[in-house]
């Protein structure tokens, strides 16, 4: 199982930004598809914002319009932009990557990936 690298966590006071990033570990493979998640302490994990395959995006109403994903698909890396942080979004987030490649035998393999978890803390 191949994880994910995840960084750019780290304390910030409420209205900075922060900008997370998620990399997939194997060069030539291609991203399909993102989703971005995060679990407060005491709390369930919860959906934040998505990426489809068409590059439709999806965001959680307490997000919209701070929170934004993206992708570069020549750095095989996945981007969560928070602006307008608030203490209520503490949280270890975890990307979770749909994601490809051409193994040397020609088979192609699929995979669906988690990070590692990166805690953000979001100070009053």
């Amino acid at each position: 199982q191949e994880q994910l690298v995840e960084s750019g966590g780290g304390l910030v006071q409420s209205g900075g930004s922060l900008r997370l990033s998620c990399a997939v570990p194997r060069s030539g493979s291609s991203i399909s598809a993102m989703d971005w998640y995060r679990q407060a302490p005491g709390k369930a994990r919860e959906l934040v914002a998505g990426m489809a395959t068409d590059g439709r995006t999806t965001h959680a109403d307490g997000v919209r319009g701070r929170f934004a994903v993206s992708r570069d698909n020549v750095k095989n890396t996945v981007y969560l932009q928070m602006n307008s942080l608030k203490p209520e979004d503490t949280a270890v987030y975890y990307c979770n990557v749909k994601w490809g490649y051409w193994s040397d035998d020609g088979n192609r393999v699929e995979l669906s990936s988690w990070g590692q978890g990166i805690r953000v803390t979001v100070s009053a």
